[in-house]
């Protein structure tokens, strides 16, 4: 099966507890990248004033690779464990990947 990139964008009181919950489970994720990230646009919620003044709302954001059944069970468990987070995701294809 085919690798996929799985890309979750979220307010960064969610992020830690996804991270937990990713490592929590090695048999799915093999690891992943977590950065900073900024929010832009309508459906992004501008609260604090220093956001206001900025016209972007502070995130992070989680990427890892791996099957799309394994992507997809992540995706279940994030919703189990997390129902309210407004976690915002992708998949997408890899073409191909390596270390150089």
């Amino acid at each position: 099966m085919a690798d996929v990139l799985l890309s979750l964008t979220m307010t960064k009181d969610v992020a830690q507890h996804v991270k937990d919950l990713l490592l929590s489970r090695p048999d799915l994720v093999r690891g992943f990248t977590a950065s900073l990230a900024e929010g832009h646009g309508v459906s992004v919620a501008l609260v604090a004033p220093s956001e206001l003044v900025s016209g972007h709302a502070p995130r992070s954001q989680i990427r890892m690779v791996g099957t799309e059944e394994d992507m997809r069970q992540v995706l279940a468990l994030i919703k189990a464990a997390l129902p309210n987070a407004r976690i915002f995701f992708w998949l997408i294809p890899v073409i191909e990947m390596g270390r150089l």
